[in-house]
């Protein structure tokens, strides 16, 4: 059984209306996720129509890759997601998947840099902007490409982290190739998706909001498996998205 909830929210590109289904019933925090990142999307399409109607042009085209060498963070609920996805893949699918994700760790362990990853997914409270930048650098200094990505192809597509599919630029695609060097010009965000998913599950755990860096998101979720069983109803749990989302936009709309 599912209950059908009529959404309507408005942010600095637009109003966004949308029905989105739900179990009436008991569900884990990854049933939501799916929803999340659609009201994601939805906006920044929203963003993206403003931006071509204001004459400019959305630089991002398939096989694009050069920010898939970019530190991606994931909330814990996309990490438990993202290992319900990789599971249910073919088995020669899922090691190689599995090849390149321990061939990634090795790489960022002689980077010194696997142990400062580790702390910031299990830190205790959640860390600054600034504590955070130097790592960012470093890790996109190291040039690695994406554990999922294939011939400049995201081979996790429909799964993807929802700060994957944030990243819209309107600047030209050749200053993509250095991003610490060349000023891009991202489309605006109102709604960080992984933000708003790690203040969800940060309230119904009572854990401080994190987010997962994704080389090693797999691992994480192994570790936290049992609590990713638990379950809330699933109305509850739209509830928190959506209360979060309005708490983004008004900051939005503070901010213009």
């Amino acid at each position: 059984m599912v209950e059908r909830f009529e959404v309507a929210l408005n942010t600095p590109a637009g109003r966004l209306t949308t029905a989105i289904d739900v179990p009436t019933g008991l569900i884990p925090i990854t049933a939501i996720v799916p929803v999340t990142r659609r009201l994601g999307e939805e906006a920044a399409q929203l963003e993206a129509q403003q931006a071509v109607e204001a004459g400019q042009t959305i630089s991002c085209k398939m096989g694009c890759a050069a920010c898939c060498r970019m530190l991606v963070p994931l909330s814990p609920p996309e990490a438990f997601s993202l290992r319900e996805y990789v599971e249910q893949l073919p088995s020669d699918r899922r090691t190689l998947l599995l090849n390149r994700l321990s061939d990634t760790k090795d790489r960022l362990t002689q980077a010194d840099l696997w142990s400062q990853l580790s702390d910031v997914a299990e830190a205790s409270k959640p860390m600054p902007d600034e504590a955070l930048d130097p790592l960012n650098r470093s890790y996109y200094a190291l040039r690695i490409p994406c554990p999922y990505l294939e011939e400049e192809m995201c081979s996790i597509y429909e799964a993807r982290p929802a700060a994957c599919r944030e990243l819209l630029v309107t600047s030209p695609a050749e200053l993509c190739q250095d991003l610490v060097q060349n000023p891009v010009t991202p489309l605006p965000v109102s709604m960080r998706i992984g933000s708003i998913l790690g203040l969800v599950w940060g309230t119904l755990t009572n854990s401080p909001p994190r987010l997962i860096p994704l080389p090693m998101a797999l691992e994480w979720a192994e570790r936290h498996k049992e609590e990713s069983r638990q379950t809330w109803p699933g109305s509850s749990l739209l509830d928190q998205v959506l209360d979060n989302m309005w708490r983004f936009l008004s900051q939005a709309f503070q901010r213009k």
